[in-house]
């Protein structure tokens, strides 16, 4: 089975065809032609997940799967959220991100934050969503040079150490993303 995942993000892509079966191939946007960068103007992470995949379906008529994740912090109100990837400009810079959470967490006691991966999928005529989250704490800062994003600031529950310090199997195995993927992958078993 061949399904359009639009994502421009290469880490992503490399992400979920790692923990893909060998029976779904992913198609990247790049490979269908869709070059330019499709808006992420919605105020939910649902809701971005669902613009991505609604705009390829709607183009190009073919069965696609989109995702948007959000960083959610307890103490700074359930930011940076939806605007995880801008959240320190429009350049979608990483490092800035990181630096400007660090920033407004430096003298916060409660470190508690979750990330969120929402997955939207169309397919025969049809529109599914899968939710993975996993909760965490934000460190003091950044360790590990793996995964990308805020992975090296992010610490998931009782493990000591961050998405960064991880492998891709080992990150895979319970990160957000990777949750919301065992999802998916169970409905399209089941096609």
């Amino acid at each position: 089975m061949k399904i359009i995942f639009a994502s421009n993000n290469k880490n992503k892509v490399q992400e979920i065809q790692n923990q893909l079966p060998e029976f779904i191939q992913i198609i990247t946007l790049e490979e269908i032609g869709c070059t330019e960068e499709i808006a992420e103007t919605a105020d939910t992470i649902e809701g971005n997940a669902l613009l991505k995949a609604n705009y390829v379906t709607e183009k190009y008529g073919l069965p696609c799967f989109a995702d948007d994740t959000g960083l959610e912090i307890e103490a700074l109100n359930g930011a940076p959220g939806v605007y995880s990837a801008r959240y320190a400009g429009e350049d979608k810079n990483a490092e800035k991100n990181m630096d400007l959470v660090l920033e407004k967490m430096q003298n916060e006691p409660n470190r508690k934050a979750q990330f969120k991966t929402v997955i939207a999928l169309n397919i025969n005529d049809q529109q599914h969503l899968f939710t993975g989250i996993v909760t965490g704490e934000i460190r003091k800062e950044k360790t590990g040079a793996n995964g990308f994003g805020y992975d090296p600031i992010f610490e998931p529950e009782n493990l000591g150490k961050t998405f960064a310090e991880m492998t891709l199997e080992e990150k895979n195995k319970l990160s957000h993303r990777g949750r919301a993927v065992e999802q998916l992958i169970e409905f399209l078993n089941n096609l």
